[in-house]
């Protein structure tokens, strides 16, 4: 425990928007005797994923949508590992590094902020088929993936392999569903111009969402737009429909149709990092730490919570519906991360602290190069106004001018050169290459 004249120790678990937004406010307000700041993460960098889609599609470069923790944060210090248990009754955490073992870190205030993680459904065939767009490497990887599987096609006669090596199945109907399908379609077909046998007929591409609509963030008629357009494109679009089964790459849906794919995304809903059920912390049912408006958690004012991974009070919604908490969202986790620097500041010098109330602004989406829609204050907008819409909001929001520049670069070079589309499959099984040579 920090004596009365020691530094305030502050603990932040996670370094994605919440983790690392606030500590990049405590970082400029804090005195270096007033606190010190330790964060936590597996990773030593911020991901945008709002941005991930485009990556995946060529327009951005990977390492551009991410945000290096120590560059940031210099004023802090990081820790590169995955928290694996809380223990509040004794103020401390365990986090373990593959590379150097586990180890307990103390703390005096704590900020759990350990996002979420993809919600997976026990559809057999999904935990062996299936990949998710979380992450930089995972869209790196659907990048190649998708480039690659065109590349074998190309070599192949054999119509029922090259038909299910052209098939590309999306679960999830969500913004994060629609956009990656949408800009892997576009990037795919763009790169079909390359091939002398490949044409963008050739290719099926599915999107499978259990709802009546997509898209719930928008209002319905955008929603219906967005369908049209999507299947304007070839897409098939599967409403009221579920994954029963991908065994195998085999798909089955709710409806009876069934089909042989190489790709699954799954990007149907999330769900609280499951490292919170290994704490004493006081959880909802759905496993998300219980916090206050002032986005304190219930009960331990010395603990703070907020993004995916805590259940906070929705005051825009309370009138309507007394138990609505805010939606697991970027806009929410950046203002939240906000407000919850404020307050703890406030906390640790004495003063009052403010509730979080955010009325929702809407939503913006991109659909492909030139393509998108928007619904922001009651302003639609659809096809190239709302793509601009999407890429200046998102630009804005990136940390740091050092990557928001980059960003920028990596449109203007795209715009005035094309599209890459050159498959780094190597990057997959970077290791085969040396291992034919030690066999041979």
């Amino acid at each position: 425990m920090a004596g009365k004249s020691d530094p305030t120790r502050i603990l932040i678990l996670g370094g994605g928007y919440v983790g690392m937004y606030t500590a990049l406010q405590l970082q400029k307000k804090l005195g270096r005797r007033e606190a010190s700041v330790t964060v936590v993460d597996p990773q030593p960098h911020m991901t945008y994923q709002p941005f991930l889609p485009e990556a995946a599609a060529g327009s951005v470069e990977p390492r551009h949508v991410v945000a290096p923790l120590r560059r940031v944060l210099k004023r802090c210090h990081v820790v590169t590992a995955a928290v694996t248990e809380i223990k509040h009754d004794e103020k401390v955490v365990t986090v373990e590094n593959p590379q150097t073992g586990s180890e307990d870190i103390a703390y005096d205030v704590l900020v759990v902020a350990l996002g979420s993680v993809s919600r997976l459904l026990p559809i057999p065939g999904l935990a062996e088929e299936g990949i998710s767009l979380k992450t930089v490497g995972e869209a790196t990887y659907l990048r190649n993936h998708v480039l690659g599987k065109m590349d074998a096609a190309a070599n192949t006669d054999d119509p029922e392999l090259r038909n299910r090596l052209l098939t590309f199945t999306f679960v999830g109907g969500g913004f994060a569903g629609v956009e990656a399908l949408a800009e892997l379609e576009d990037m795919a077909r763009y790169a079909t111009r390359y091939y002398d046998n490949l044409k963008p007929d050739d290719m099926s591409w599915a999107l499978v969402e259990a709802a009546g609509r997509v898209m719930p963030e928008v209002s319905e008629k955008m929603g219906v737009y967005v369908v049209k357009a999507l299947e304007e494109r070839g897409i098939k679009v599967y409403l009221n429909t579920f994954l029963k089964s991908c065994e195998g790459g085999h798909a089955v849906l709710s409806d009876g149709t069934e089909f042989d794919t190489d790709t699954l995304v799954w990007n149907a809903g999330v769900k609280a990092n499951p490292v919170l059920k290994n704490s004493d912390l006081p959880l909802d049912e759905r496993g998300r730490v219980k916090a206050t408006a002032h986005l304190q958690v219930e009960g331990l004012p010395e603990v703070w919570a907020a993004g995916d991974c805590a259940a906070v009070p929705d005051l825009s919604k309370t009138e309507e519906n007394p138990g609505a908490t805010c939606a697991p969202s970027a806009q929410h986790a950046v203002r939240q991360a906000n407000q919850l620097a404020k307050n703890l500041l406030a906390s640790l010098r004495g003063k009052s602290t403010k509730e979080y109330r955010h009325a929702y602004a809407g939503s913006v989406a991109g659909m492909g190069l030139y393509k998108g829609v928007a619904d922001v204050y009651g302003f639609k907008a659809k096809g190239f106004i709302a793509w601009f819409m999407h890429r200046s909001y998102h630009v804005s929001r990136m940390p740091t001018f050092n990557r928001k520049l980059r960003i920028i670069i990596d449109w203007t070079l795209a715009f005035l050169f094309k599209r890459e589309v050159v498959s780094m499959g190597q990057i997959q099984n970077p290791r085969a290459a040396f291992e034919r040579a030690a066999a041979s």
